[in-house]
């Protein structure tokens, strides 16, 4: 992982919450609400947050009297969160890095991070902090996607960009977000950071955008792979939007348009 793969700044969170959240975070995030409140939880804690996605479908699903923590390293991001939210009590809001977090051993009964673990500079570091703050019997959920071209649109955006792009080829997010779906080495980095009993399970999605487009500008301007484009100039950037537009209505039709995505859903105690 890049320093720049950790960068959502500027104008990426509101893109990010515009096009990327509905095409390939909604389905995963009902998912991950489901599966955290499937057991009696009181005190939950949510890291790498994002835009809070996961925040919206967990609060409806917990207890009058739960307590929601939500966290993540990048400010913006958390407060786009916020905002999105609009207030409830229950929900406390606060800067932290995953791996180094500000709260006491065993305070809460679940931990969960959507596709935040690949972002971590040492994951089993990141594991055994969730690990520390969980209960006796507290579980830690989490998803990462598979590999990038299990993943129709990230895949064809890529593909466009680098030929596009041949001395630079932008590499982000076969690098990043879809570089760490690896079930046997996710497995024994849980078991290094102490976990005992570990759950993994593939799960597919359809991806659904309006319009080809979408896609398009979600992954190259919702995401770091915009600090790959932007050096190159704002017209190489647009000209690589239209012709990852005009590849993905060739390949899925003029829209609205529907891809695969698949990632693995993992559950430690």
């Amino acid at each position: 992982m890049l320093a720049n793969d950790k960068v959502f700044a500027g104008s990426i969170p509101d893109i990010y919450d515009t096009y990327l959240v509905p095409l390939i975070f909604e389905a995963f995030a009902e998912d991950m609400a489901t599966r955290v409140t499937a057991q009696p939880v009181r005190d939950v804690l949510e890291t790498a947050a994002g835009s809070g996605v996961v925040t919206r479908a967990l609060a409806p699903k917990l207890a009058a009297d739960a307590r929601l923590t939500v966290t993540d390293l990048n400010p913006p991001m958390l407060e786009r969160a916020k905002a999105r939210q609009g207030a409830d009590a229950r929900i406390t809001w606060q800067p932290a890095d995953a791996l180094d977090l500000p709260f006491a051993d065993q305070s809460f009964d679940a931990v969960c991070c959507q596709f935040g673990v690949m972002f971590f500079p040492d994951r089993v570091k990141g594991y055994a902090e969730a690990r520390r703050v969980l209960r006796p019997g507290g579980r830690f959920v989490f998803n990462v996607w598979d590999a990038i071209e299990y993943n129709g649109f990230a895949d064809v955006v890529t593909r466009v960009a680098s030929t596009l792009l041949p001395a630079a080829p932008p590499q982000f997010l076969a690098r990043t977000p879809h570089g760490h779906g690896q079930p046997q080495r996710i497995h024994e980095e849980l078991a290094e950071a102490g976990f005992a009993h570990v759950e993994i399970e593939k799960l597919t999605r359809d991806s659904t955008a309006p319009d080809p487009s979408h896609p398009a500008i979600a992954y190259c301007r919702g995401t770091p792979m915009f600090g790959e484009l932007a050096p190159h100039g704002e017209a190489k950037v647009q000209r690589i939007i239209d012709a990852a537009t005009e590849e993905i209505r060739a390949t899925y039709g003029p829209g609205p348009v529907t891809a695969p995505i698949q990632g693995f859903v993992v559950a430690a105690w």
